[in-house]
């Protein structure tokens, strides 16, 4: 037998399954999305003719008003969640403890596996109206009752697994950069902070763009800390497609919402990655030449 015929049978139940539980699940969803739905059904009948009004819909403000909010707090959440991780990882990298680096790493891995549930009724026990919700609301002269409050704390949840993400992320990326880099630029007379953004920033960025990307896509998929933290005032469009099928049961609605975002958020994704790469690929050209 050929290496080309082992390797197709190694990788055909993968394949398998592959097709199974995404692909075929997926094109049920797409075609689902351009059913026209039937007021007092349960989804759409197996002839119910083709239609674009589920996507038309979404073009509405109310709709729009829901990715525009995922999006949002994406962006937000993952700029922070990066910018907040990535001296706690160069510290973690570079300690001189091996055990203390083991106990840091076991703590950040442990609070990734932690419940999504148990983290966001702690969120809310602490920052809710029996927490510490009016001495932050005082320190910040809002309401605890503001939406600008609610924002925050869906915040502190997109973050409170964020964090511990980008960091084990970003380890790996900052304990293979060569320290000694750092160290010349110091010999040389750059200062510690003009070495760290002239050399180390540069070098770690295909590791920031990768926990960057984690970061977005998990807030866009979010779910639970949103409908929980955000108390009726931030949702996002994972709520919106959990109400098309929990709620009114309109499945055509919430399948095309759902491809609508599976498509935008592809778009973004691979838009920003490639904004990255080109825009770096012409600073080294701009450097070596």
């Amino acid at each position: 037998m050929s290496s080309t015929k082992r390797t197709a049978l190694l990788l055909l139940p993968g394949f398998v399954l592959f097709l199974a539980l995404l692909v075929a699940p997926l094109a049920n969803v797409v075609d689902e999305s351009f059913r026209l739905f039937e007021p007092g059904r349960i989804g759409s009948a197996k002839d119910a003719p083709y239609t674009l009004l589920n996507y038309a819909e979404i073009l509405e403000p109310a709709y729009l008003r829901y990715f525009a909010e995922t999006f949002r707090f994406g962006l937000v959440s993952s700029l922070v969640a990066i910018t907040v991780s990535f001296p706690i990882a160069y510290s973690m990298a570079r300690q001189r403890l091996p055990w203390l680096r083991k106990l840091a790493i076991g703590f950040f891995i442990g609070m990734m596996f932690l419940s999504t549930l148990v983290r966001v009724y702690a969120l809310q026990l602490t920052f809710g109206s029996t927490g510490y919700a009016r001495f932050l609301a005082s320190l910040l002269t809002v309401s605890p009752n503001s939406r600008f409050y609610t924002e925050l704390i869906v915040i502190f949840g997109l973050l409170h697994y964020l964090i511990p993400i980008s960091v084990i992320t970003l380890l790996g990326t900052i304990q293979n950069l060569n320290p000694r880099l750092i160290e010349a630029s110091q010999v040389l007379g750059a200062s510690r902070l003009r070495s760290h953004l002239s050399i180390t920033l540069p070098l770690c960025v295909p590791g920031l763009l990768s926990a960057f990307l984690i970061c977005f896509t998990l807030c866009l998929s979010a779910f639970v800390i949103p409908m929980v933290l955000g108390k009726g005032k931030v949702l996002f469009v994972s709520n919106l497609i959990y109400a098309r099928f929990s709620e009114i049961a309109d499945y055509p609605s919430g399948s095309a919402v759902a491809i609508t975002m599976l498509m935008i958020a592809l778009i973004a994704i691979y838009g920003i990655t490639w904004l990255v790469s080109k825009r770096f690929s012409n600073q080294d050209q701009g450097r070596s030449s």
